[in-house]
Formats: C-alpha cells, sequence, structure tokens
C-alpha cells in the first residue's frame, strides 16, 4: 500500500483537481481502492490540503509577500518549534520554515501593500521576546512557483514590436 500511496501523492503533487478514478486510471489500478487510499491520507494528515497555483500578474492582485530571515533565541526546554508556533498564529504568515545558515526561521507573510507588512515586522514579529532580528525581502516578480512556470509568453504567433 505504501508504494500506491506515493504514486497517488506524486500525482496530487502535479494536478490535485484529478479525482481517484482519473488516478486509477493513470495507475493501472482500482479506483476503490484508490479512494481508500485517499481517503485514509486524509485522514491521518499526510494530505493536509489541496492548492491552487496562481499567476499573481493575471490576477491583477496588488498584495504583496515577503520573505522575512528571522533569528531566534530558542525557548528553554521547548527549542525553536515553541517560537515557530508563536510566529505561524499570525493570520498574516503563509509559511514557516526552520532553516540552517545564517538565520533560523523563514516566515512568508502577505499583506495588501508594502506598509502593512512592514507594520507587522515592526510591531508584531521583533516584538516576540525569542526574536533578536529580522531581514525583510519584497517578492518583486514570481517566476515559478510549486514547480509551474508563471512568466511564459502566451503562444500567439506574433513577434513583440518595439518602437
Amino acid at each position: 500500500m505504501e508504494a500506491l500511496n506515493k504514486q497517488i501523492l506524486d500525482i496530487l503533487r502535479e494536478d490535485a483537481r484529478l479525482n481517484a478514478d482519473a488516478i486509477a486510471v493513470m495507475l493501472g489500478a482500482d479506483s476503490a481502492a484508490v479512494q481508500k487510499a485517499i481517503a485514509a491520507m486524509e485522514a491521518d494528515g499526510t494530505i493536509i490540503k489541496y492548492m491552487t497555483v496562481i499567476n499573481d500578474d493575471r490576477y491583477d492582485d496588488d498584495g504583496v509577500e515577503a520573505l522575512i530571515e528571522v533569528k531566534v533565541t530558542p525557548k528553554l526546554a521547548e527549542g525553536y518549534d515553541a517560537v515557530a508556533e508563536e510566529i505561524y498564529k499570525f493570520p498574516q504568515v503563509r509559511s514557516v520554515f526552520l532553516m540552517s545558515g545564517s538565520y533560523d526561521l523563514l516566515v512568508t507573510v502577505s499583506g495588501r501593500n508594502l506598509r502593512t507588512v512592514a507594520k507587522f515586522v515592526a510591531e508584531n514579529l521583533s516584538t516576540l521576546d525569542a526574536v533578536t532580528s529580522t531581514a525583510t525581502r519584497f517578492i518583486l516578480k514570481k517566476y515559478k512557483v510549486e514547480g509551474v512556470t508563471l512568466s511564459a509568453e502566451e503562444e500567439n504567433g506574433r513577434l513583440p514590436v518595439q518602437p
């Protein structure tokens, strides 16, 4: 069953819209077995959420995203997990990763504009007792997200015209 689960997860990583019947056909497996495996992985927390990759340039979303490098002092007897939990509870926080290297946590934050993200860092993140420093980097343009290239020009057969 472990091999079937891995194959299902590999397919869902590429396209979470596929249903159990389509996955079963792709794997040459029984549809009921695939449905049962997916339900079991949802129940045990292996599959947490199905997501969509959106090209913000096409959607015309004026929001901003920032990557914040955070140095922390781990809490005694709790380590980095307790600090990460304090941080990921904020609604602006999209992701938190424990990192190796020159900083401890990488925090992804989204907001309406640069000011709202800066305010979050100044008033919420940097004021946490365990946080010793932050470095904020705003995402200017996304080229590839979750393995999907976003910036490919539409193929319309026309050459670009420059003045």
